[in-house]
């Protein structure tokens, strides 16, 4: 059963790097768009949100235009002969890219929310910005932000498309559950197919329904 719970292991645990990064990128960043009045800002909230929407296969593609080996990310890597491409961080970097928005988007909204009363009062009584944010301002959200989490880790878990391009097929180090489901359909192994879908399903509704809960 080892080959079974390989594929599930290895997506817990890139969903829960991907989901480190998604959480404290995606919360800076929703700060900052929260506060910014700026030309451009909805052109830039538009291509920070687009993962979203993008094919996964989309996604993919533009992660290999800028990670590949041909790419100057890539070229640099080889120096040192090093490649991101069909490793570990790619399966990473993918569920980072697709979750990045769900967090980016809850985070913004939580910290639309705050009442402005409370963080001018903190201002007044001396606080800086930094503590506005992380004694203020975090813990008025804390359940938002934690939904957002569940979110970003649940979409990083199901990511398929941008993983299977970039990161590719490589059982025990980037055969994550939705690739190996793939596989076991095209290979007609459907023991290990509805055995993973059920894997899927159970881990998808308890992290929806916990996350429900703290909206």
């Amino acid at each position: 059963m080892q080959d079974f719970w390989s594929p599930v292991f290895l997506s817990v645990k890139i969903s829960i790097v991907a989901v480190i990064f998604t959480t404290i990128f995606g919360t800076l960043t929703g700060k900052w768009m929260s506060g910014k009045s700026f030309r451009g800002k909805v052109a830039l909230e538009t291509i920070l949100m687009i993962p979203l929407v993008l094919p996964p296969t989309v996604v993919g593609l533009i992660l290999i235009v800028i990670f590949g080996n041909t790419s100057f990310i890539g070229e640099t890597l080889s120096l040192f002969h090093q490649s991101i491409m069909f490793t570990w961080w790619a399966a990473v970097i993918s569920s980072f890219v697709v979750a990045f928005p769900l967090m980016f988007q809850t985070a913004k909204q939580s910290f639309l929310s705050v009442d402005q009363d409370i963080t001018s009062a903190a201002r007044i009584d001396g606080a800086s910005e930094w503590k506005v944010f992380w004694k203020v301002e975090v813990p008025l959200t804390l359940r938002q932000l934690a939904a957002g989490v569940i979110l970003s880790f649940t979409r990083g878990f199901g990511e398929f498309g941008a993983t299977m391009m970039f990161a590719g097929n490589i059982p025990g180090k980037t055969q994550t559950v939705p690739v190996a489901i793939y596989v076991a359909y095209e290979t007609g192994d459907t023991q290990k197919l509805w055995l993973w879908v059920a894997v899927s399903v159970f881990i998808s509704f308890l992290f929806l329904w916990v996350s429900s809960h703290l909206k």
